[in-house]
């Protein structure tokens, strides 16, 4: 048999509901992204590409045969743009590594950017809701929230913004019940999985900030 053809049509079988093994592997891949991510780790951005690219099959539906059959065209198209914006991320940390050194350095955003996030987030919903509409997708409004979100905090993290992790806490408490209820039952507890992993990643990251104290700094006046 056709090695990916095995791959697309493996399936785990849970209390009589049929789960696609590229949907946990591919979660299997995000959640190791992620963790690279948190490290400021180049092999993050690859990692997660190759997560990305088994998710989409999953997530157009009936075109590869998923047991959902359901047109989460958000969730698809999201992924296509991770491919892209993962490109650009892969690039910019690779350019910024060196000598083993984390490839960035996290900062809070300024002002302006958070107010150009802000405004991308409540715009990029309202369009994408509309357009997921039109095409029939499952959920729109709630697609719309988590694509947008998904592709600002990806940006952000290329970016080295530690605002991206609160991004992806909005998006965890949108995406796990609507997947929940579309029965892509590993992505919502990826989801759910993520849902802690951020809050650990931005007080990580937030103390990454934090400048360094040395004993002299400490050190009583007149010591030494």
């Amino acid at each position: 048999m056709n090695p990916l053809s095995t791959l697309l049509e493996a399936e785990l079988h849970i209390g009589g509901s049929a789960i696609l093994w590229r949907e946990i592997i591919g979660n299997g891949f995000g959640l190791a992204s992620a963790v690279g991510g948190m490290r400021r780790r180049v092999w993050a951005w690859p990692v997660g590409i190759v997560g990305n690219g088994l998710l989409f099959t999953v997530f157009v539906g009936g075109v590869f045969n998923t047991p959902q059959q359901v047109n989460m065209a958000g969730q698809a198209g999201r992924q296509l743009v991770f491919l892209a914006v993962g490109v650009y991320g892969w690039w910019r940390w690779y350019r910024s590594r060196g000598g083993g050194a984390p490839a960035v350095l996290p900062r809070w955003a300024t002002g302006r950017e958070r107010v150009l996030l802000g405004l991308a987030m409540v715009v990029g919903t309202g369009v994408f809701a509309v357009l997921f509409a039109r095409i029939g997708s499952y959920g729109p409004l709630a697609e719309a929230w988590i694509f947008t979100g998904s592709v600002l905090a990806t940006y952000g993290m290329a970016r080295g913004l530690a605002e991206f992790w609160l991004i992806w806490i909005g998006v965890d408490l949108v995406g796990v019940p609507l997947l929940l209820k579309a029965g892509y039952y590993p992505s919502a507890v990826l989801y759910l999985v993520y849902a802690g992993f951020v809050v650990w990643g931005f007080v990580v990251w937030v103390r990454s900030m934090r400048p360094a104290v040395t004993p002299l700094a400490n050190a009583p006046a007149g010591a030494g």
